[in-house]
């Protein structure tokens, strides 16, 4: 018998995880929160990269992945600074709060 799962299941799970992101991005108001949301859409997108890559037997899929994880962390560092450098000058995190435009 065989034990793997097949790939609608990984596809049902990733397309939950994206659901709950984009669900978490357009409700959520603090911008830690938002950021976060986003970060769990780019991890369905990945889950689906790395199953499908599963299910072809070929690896370009398995190498995007690092690929977007690379770029995910960088995007996180850079993101992170941003919040930062706006809770530093506005005092909160707030979405509607951080109206860089404005001083």
């Amino acid at each position: 018998m065989n034990a793997v799962p097949h790939l609608s299941w990984y596809l049902a799970l990733s397309a939950v995880l994206f659901t709950i992101g984009v669900v978490g991005v357009i409700i959520k108001r603090n911008v830690i929160s938002m950021f976060m949301c986003i970060e769990l859409m780019l991890n369905a997108v990945n889950l689906t990269f790395v199953a499908f890559s599963s299910y072809f037997r070929d690896v370009t899929g398995q190498l995007f992945v690092f690929i977007v994880m690379t770029v995910a962390a960088a995007e996180a560092a850079v993101g992170l600074g941003i919040i930062i450098a706006i809770f530093r000058n506005r005092e909160s995190l707030d979405v509607d709060d951080a109206n860089v435009l404005k001083l």
